[in-house]
């Protein structure tokens, strides 16, 4: 028998990391589209527009059909979404994906204490082997907290994304579950 219920609330100080839901359309709809944001994603800035209500329900949508997706919330407020896609549970791997929303979160430590919950989900409760990512290789912010987790660079696709005019490369990038040291660990608890 085949497990289908989502994956469970996860918690860690003022972060919590919970299943979408319909009511989140509004506060998905003052997020916006941050330019500087949408531009890590691969948007050049000049042709970031507007979220239209459309757009914020298919987001939602797309979430609540994942089992192992999560919405980002950082004190009380929509900051984000996490998740876990391409699951393989014969080869106990999975594709992470994450995003924080707002200007105001980036560089505040939240999107590593995200991932540092669903790895120790991934690795602890699923029994993973691997997570494998993408990204681009101007997101630094990103690369520093995929690396501050264990993430290791496997390859590139050289010159895969046009992001305005420019080319970039994709940065593909694992984890391993014997890799990962949990917060708790690397203190020696």
């Amino acid at each position: 028998m085949t497990d289908t219920s989502p994956a469970p609330t996860l918690i860690d100080g003022n972060i919590c990391l919970r299943r979408a839901r319909d009511s989140d359309l509004d506060a998905r709809m003052a997020a916006g589209n941050s330019p500087r944001i949408q531009h890590m994603y691969g948007v050049a800035p000049e042709m970031c527009e507007p979220i239209s209500r459309k757009q914020a329900q298919g987001w939602i949508a797309y979430h609540l059909r994942l089992k192992n997706a999560w919405f980002i919330d950082i004190e009380g407020e929509l900051g984000g979404d996490i998740c876990l896609h391409s699951v393989n549970m014969t080869d106990r791997r999975a594709t992470l994906a994450m995003g924080l929303l707002h200007d105001k979160h980036l560089g505040m430590g939240y999107g590593t204490r995200a991932l540092n919950l669903v790895i120790a989900y991934a690795f602890g409760t699923l029994k993973l082997h691997r997570i494998a990512l993408r990204v681009l290789d101007y997101n630094a912010r990103a690369l520093s907290a995929y690396k501050k987790v264990g993430f290791r660079e496997e390859g590139r696709e050289r010159e895969s994304a046009l992001v305005g005019q420019t080319w970039h490369d994709d940065i593909m990038m694992g984890l391993l579950a014997h890799e990962y040291l949990s917060p708790a660990q690397e203190a020696g608890t």
